[in-house]
Protein backbone atom coordinates (compact mmCIF):
# COMPACT_ATOMS: atom_id res chain seq x y z
CA UNK A 1 0.00 0.00 0.00
CA UNK A 2 1.48 3.63 -1.06
CA UNK A 3 1.87 5.79 2.08
CA UNK A 4 1.77 8.82 0.26
CA UNK A 5 -2.40 7.70 -0.36
CA UNK A 6 -4.48 8.68 1.64
CA UNK A 7 -7.80 6.38 1.98
CA UNK A 8 -10.91 7.60 1.59
CA UNK A 9 -13.22 7.68 4.93
CA UNK A 10 -16.56 5.28 5.21
CA UNK A 11 -18.87 7.31 6.04
CA UNK A 12 -21.52 6.40 9.04
CA UNK A 13 -24.74 4.98 7.62
CA UNK A 14 -27.39 6.44 8.83
CA UNK A 15 -30.07 4.10 7.34
CA UNK A 16 -30.84 2.91 10.72
CA UNK A 17 -29.72 3.52 14.46
CA UNK A 18 -29.55 0.36 17.00
CA UNK A 19 -31.63 0.84 20.17
CA UNK A 20 -28.49 0.63 22.30
CA UNK A 21 -27.48 3.64 20.20
CA UNK A 22 -30.07 5.56 20.49
CA UNK A 23 -30.67 5.18 24.22
CA UNK A 24 -26.82 6.10 25.19
CA UNK A 25 -27.11 9.14 23.22
CA UNK A 26 -30.85 10.53 25.24
CA UNK A 27 -29.16 8.82 28.14
CA UNK A 28 -26.10 10.91 28.01
CA UNK A 29 -27.36 14.20 27.28
CA UNK A 30 -28.56 16.73 29.59
CA UNK A 31 -28.88 19.90 27.65
CA UNK A 32 -30.84 20.25 24.20
CA UNK A 33 -30.75 23.18 21.83
CA UNK A 34 -33.48 22.96 19.88
CA UNK A 35 -32.86 25.29 16.32
CA UNK A 36 -36.24 25.99 14.82
CA UNK A 37 -38.04 26.01 18.14
CA UNK A 38 -41.74 27.27 18.10
CA UNK A 39 -44.03 29.41 20.14
CA UNK A 40 -47.31 27.74 18.06
CA UNK A 41 -48.48 24.91 20.15
CA UNK A 42 -49.98 22.96 17.21
CA UNK A 43 -46.36 23.02 15.70
CA UNK A 44 -44.54 19.79 16.29
CA UNK A 45 -41.35 21.33 17.59
CA UNK A 46 -43.58 22.99 20.41
CA UNK A 47 -44.82 19.06 21.60
CA UNK A 48 -40.95 17.97 21.44
CA UNK A 49 -40.00 20.91 23.23
CA UNK A 50 -42.38 20.23 25.72
CA UNK A 51 -42.27 16.47 26.44
CA UNK A 52 -38.02 16.81 26.89
CA UNK A 53 -38.48 19.73 29.32
CA UNK A 54 -40.76 16.78 31.26
CA UNK A 55 -38.44 14.33 30.69
CA UNK A 56 -35.82 16.45 33.04
CA UNK A 57 -33.88 17.67 29.99
CA UNK A 58 -32.67 21.09 29.94
CA UNK A 59 -33.36 22.45 26.62
CA UNK A 60 -33.08 25.79 25.27
CA UNK A 61 -35.01 26.90 22.26
CA UNK A 62 -33.63 28.88 19.49
CA UNK A 63 -35.56 31.14 16.99
CA UNK A 64 -34.50 34.59 15.72
CA UNK A 65 -37.76 35.58 15.34
CA UNK A 66 -38.45 35.05 18.94
CA UNK A 67 -35.32 35.60 20.65
CA UNK A 68 -35.44 37.76 23.74
CA UNK A 69 -39.11 36.16 24.70
CA UNK A 70 -40.02 32.49 26.52
CA UNK A 71 -41.52 28.91 25.17
CA UNK A 72 -42.67 27.26 27.90
CA UNK A 73 -41.23 29.23 30.36
CA UNK A 74 -37.54 29.02 28.62
CA UNK A 75 -35.98 32.01 26.75
CA UNK A 76 -35.47 31.80 23.45
CA UNK A 77 -32.04 32.41 21.81
CA UNK A 78 -31.47 33.84 18.56
CA UNK A 79 -28.66 31.37 17.77
CA UNK A 80 -26.78 28.65 19.21
CA UNK A 81 -23.58 30.88 20.71
CA UNK A 82 -25.92 32.89 22.76
CA UNK A 83 -27.02 30.12 24.98
CA UNK A 84 -25.22 30.76 27.99
CA UNK A 85 -24.32 27.03 28.60
CA UNK A 86 -22.71 24.17 27.08
CA UNK A 87 -25.15 21.97 24.67
CA UNK A 88 -25.01 18.29 24.60
CA UNK A 89 -27.42 17.91 21.23
CA UNK A 90 -28.67 20.82 18.82
CA UNK A 91 -31.87 18.97 17.80
CA UNK A 92 -32.76 20.54 14.01
CA UNK A 93 -36.00 21.60 13.46
CA UNK A 94 -35.23 23.31 10.04
CA UNK A 95 -35.29 21.81 6.48
CA UNK A 96 -32.33 19.61 5.28
CA UNK A 97 -30.89 22.59 3.23
CA UNK A 98 -30.67 24.41 6.55
CA UNK A 99 -28.95 21.52 8.75
CA UNK A 100 -25.26 22.03 7.24
CA UNK A 101 -25.44 26.06 8.07
CA UNK A 102 -26.80 24.98 11.47
CA UNK A 103 -24.42 22.40 12.19
CA UNK A 104 -21.53 24.70 11.03
CA UNK A 105 -22.95 27.18 13.64
CA UNK A 106 -23.03 24.31 16.24
CA UNK A 107 -19.41 23.17 15.55
CA UNK A 108 -18.06 26.41 15.86
CA UNK A 109 -19.08 26.12 19.61
CA UNK A 110 -17.04 25.51 22.53
CA UNK A 111 -16.99 23.10 24.01
CA UNK A 112 -18.20 21.09 20.94
CA UNK A 113 -21.89 19.47 20.97
CA UNK A 114 -21.80 16.02 21.79
CA UNK A 115 -24.56 15.21 19.26
CA UNK A 116 -26.46 16.64 16.09
CA UNK A 117 -29.80 15.24 15.78
CA UNK A 118 -32.00 16.24 12.16
CA UNK A 119 -35.85 15.42 13.30
CA UNK A 120 -37.84 13.57 10.74
CA UNK A 121 -37.53 14.00 7.10
CA UNK A 122 -34.53 16.20 8.10
CA UNK A 123 -31.07 15.04 6.81
CA UNK A 124 -28.26 16.05 4.59
CA UNK A 125 -24.87 13.54 4.01
CA UNK A 126 -22.31 16.83 3.93
CA UNK A 127 -23.61 18.12 7.75
CA UNK A 128 -23.69 14.41 9.13
CA UNK A 129 -19.82 13.88 7.59
CA UNK A 130 -18.40 17.16 8.83
CA UNK A 131 -20.22 16.57 12.31
CA UNK A 132 -18.37 13.22 12.64
CA UNK A 133 -15.60 14.64 12.02
CA UNK A 134 -15.18 16.44 14.25
CA UNK A 135 -16.09 13.91 16.97
CA UNK A 136 -20.06 14.69 17.26
CA UNK A 137 -22.55 11.71 16.96
CA UNK A 138 -25.35 12.58 14.31
CA UNK A 139 -29.00 10.96 14.20
CA UNK A 140 -30.72 11.97 10.93
CA UNK A 141 -34.26 11.62 10.08
CA UNK A 142 -35.59 10.81 13.56
CA UNK A 143 -37.28 12.13 16.39
CA UNK A 144 -36.03 11.94 20.10
CA UNK A 145 -39.64 12.82 21.53
CA UNK A 146 -40.35 9.52 19.57
CA UNK A 147 -37.39 7.49 20.28
CA UNK A 148 -37.70 8.18 24.24
CA UNK A 149 -41.26 7.21 24.00
CA UNK A 150 -40.88 4.05 21.74
CA UNK A 151 -37.59 3.42 24.58
CA UNK A 152 -39.05 3.92 27.55
CA UNK A 153 -42.45 1.99 26.70
CA UNK A 154 -44.40 4.73 26.98
CA UNK A 155 -45.56 5.20 23.47
CA UNK A 156 -46.97 1.43 23.65
CA UNK A 157 -49.42 2.84 26.51
CA UNK A 158 -51.30 4.65 23.72
CA UNK A 159 -51.65 1.37 21.62
CA UNK A 160 -48.48 2.78 19.41
CA UNK A 161 -46.57 -0.64 18.24
CA UNK A 162 -42.94 0.24 20.44
CA UNK A 163 -41.28 -2.79 18.54
CA UNK A 164 -39.91 -3.38 21.80
CA UNK A 165 -41.05 -6.73 22.66
CA UNK A 166 -41.34 -7.15 26.85
CA UNK A 167 -43.24 -9.14 29.44
CA UNK A 168 -42.17 -6.15 31.60
CA UNK A 169 -44.49 -3.85 32.94
CA UNK A 170 -42.47 -0.32 31.98
CA UNK A 171 -42.03 1.68 35.69
CA UNK A 172 -41.81 5.20 36.10
CA UNK A 173 -38.89 5.57 37.90
CA UNK A 174 -37.90 9.29 39.94
CA UNK A 175 -34.97 11.44 39.04
CA UNK A 176 -33.39 13.03 36.17
CA UNK A 177 -34.65 11.70 32.86
CA UNK A 178 -34.81 7.32 33.98
CA UNK A 179 -38.34 7.01 33.41
CA UNK A 180 -37.80 3.92 32.11
CA UNK A 181 -35.68 4.18 29.71
CA UNK A 182 -32.51 2.97 31.51
CA UNK A 183 -32.11 -0.81 31.48
CA UNK A 184 -30.98 -1.47 35.31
Amino acid sequence: MDRGVSQAVTPTTHDSYSDTHIRAILDEVKTIAMVGASPNNVRPSYFVLKYMLSKGYEVYPINPGHAGKEILGQRVYGSLADVPAAIDMVDIFRNSDAALDVTREALALSPVPKVIWMQLSVSNDEAAALAEEAGAKVVMNRCPKIEYGRLSGEIGWTGVNSRTLSAKRPALKGGFQHRGLRKE
